[in-house]
């Protein structure tokens, strides 16, 4: 087993609906959101956590490979994988994802490696804030006001205010992936990116928050693409 090289993957996230990855809070603040979204504690401005895009895409490969079950919803890891061996997908997950190690299979440990992929934390892109702070002196996020409606007085209970980094925000975005004896898990990766971009990042998917777009994807001066369709039909 020999490292053939590290290959950087950039481009950028571009947010195509308000996203809202949330930070905590101990302190309740008067005129404060409920939620706040999670910020860099020296600039103070929002950023996309590594840890959110590979949980997410791991998750997301996990289901398309039918891995979930067989994890009883836990992630996916090597025991699961030393009962099925000949899984492919199962096998690859691991090997870019990495997994909780067992002493009783020290040997199918050794036999993949280490973990070959490595996201980083995406900060705002420099000329969107640049270019939002010339035009319109905007801020980067907005604070949402949800309501649950009582169904049979038809009227709002409980309002709540959630922080999300504001549509139209764009950020940096890099991974990097090891790369071991020349396999190519290349595909892997940016079907899963797919997947993302189909779905959703972040909390509140299903109320329309999180939807992004990948762009300028580059690995060195050699442009990528996402794949148009990951389930043999036409991807909306």
């Amino acid at each position: 087993m020999q490292l053939t090289r590290i290959q950087k993957i950039t481009g950028k996230i571009v947010l195509k609906s308000g996203l809202h990855i949330g930070a905590g809070d101990t302190e309740m603040r008067i005129g404060g959101t409920d939620n706040p979204v999670v910020k860099d504690p020296l600039s103070g401005q929002p950023y996309i956590p590594g840890s959110s895009l590979k949980g997410k895409i791991r998750s997301l490969l996990e289901w398309k490979y039918g891995l979930v079950l067989a994890a009883e919803g836990r992630p996916y890891s090597f025991k699961h994988l030393a009962k099925d061996t000949g899984n492919t997908g199962g096998r690859q997950l691991i090997t870019l994802f990495g997994g909780a190690p067992d002493k009783d299979i020290d040997a199918l440990v050794s036999a993949i490696g280490p973990t070959r992929l490595a996201f980083w934390d995406c900060p705002l892109n420099a000329n969107w804030k640049a270019t939002v702070a010339d035009a319109r002196n905007l801020l980067t996020t907005e604070a949402k006001s949800e309501n649950s409606i009582n169904r049979i007085a038809g009227v709002a209970d409980n309002p709540r205010f959630t922080e999300r980094v504001i549509a139209g925000a764009e950020f940096d975005f890099a991974l990097t992936l090891k790369i071991v004896d020349a396999e190519d898990l290349l595909p892997m990766v940016l079907e899963g990116m797919k997947l993302l971009e189909l779905d959703s990042l972040g909390g509140s998917g299903s109320r329309g928050y999180g939807k992004i777009e990948f762009r300028d994807l580059k690995s060195g001066d050699e442009s990528l693409t996402l794949p148009a369709t990951v389930f043999g039909g036409e991807s909306c």
